[in-house]
């Protein structure tokens, strides 16, 4: 038992750099599906990110959803690596093998969704949108938050099931490159 101690902290860098590129990972390709309810939603492509960008007081067209999505990216990517910092400290964390990283990523999608998402949009953004809805700082805005009014329970509900996604993949990755490395 204690060998195993040593191999897994000898290798707990491995962990964190193999967490912290599967959630970048997942959050590019999320963010590609994202991408992808615009062109289905036939809303301008970004329209999500933008949504983002907006509510933080990014209001042109060329700039919010530039920000949104590198947001998006930070966000999936510091959720990856606080899975690969939760592994350093405890072995039980590792997403060592698929099955097992896909729980784990499973468990910190759900966890983002609950802890930074949902917040986020209940006492931030939405809000904003309800406010750009009346009084927009411009034509682009205001149009985005058209594309959205009514839309809270949907948005809530479909964010849950991205961020189950999302999770799947990063421990798809994750429990992969993890289980290659050793």
């Amino acid at each position: 038992m204690s060998s195993t101690v040593v191999k897994i902290e000898k290798k707990s860098g491995y962990h964190l750099a193999y967490c912290t590129l599967a959630g970048l990972l997942s959050s590019i390709l999320i963010s590609g599906l994202l991408f992808g309810l615009d062109f289905i939603s036939k809303t301008p492509p970004g329209t999500f990110f933008a949504v983002i960008g907006s509510s933080l007081g990014f209001y042109d067209s060329n700039t919010s959803p530039y920000v949104g999505l590198l947001l998006h990216f930070a966000t999936g990517t510091v959720a990856g690596n606080l899975l690969g910092q939760g592994a350093i400290f405890w072995n039980r964390l590792i997403p060592f093998g698929i099955k097992r990283g896909i729980i784990l990523g499973i468990i910190t999608g759900i966890s983002l969704w609950f802890v930074l998402f949902l917040p986020l949009t209940t006492y931030i953004i939405q809000p904003k949108l309800d406010t750009f809805n009346f009084s927009a700082p411009n034509q682009y805005v205001f149009v985005i938050a058209q594309h959205f009014q009514g839309l809270y329970i949907s948005v809530v509900v479909g964010s849950f099931f991205f961020h189950i996604i999302y999770g799947i993949i990063l421990g798809l990755i994750a429990g992969r490159l993890i289980e290659l490395k050793h």
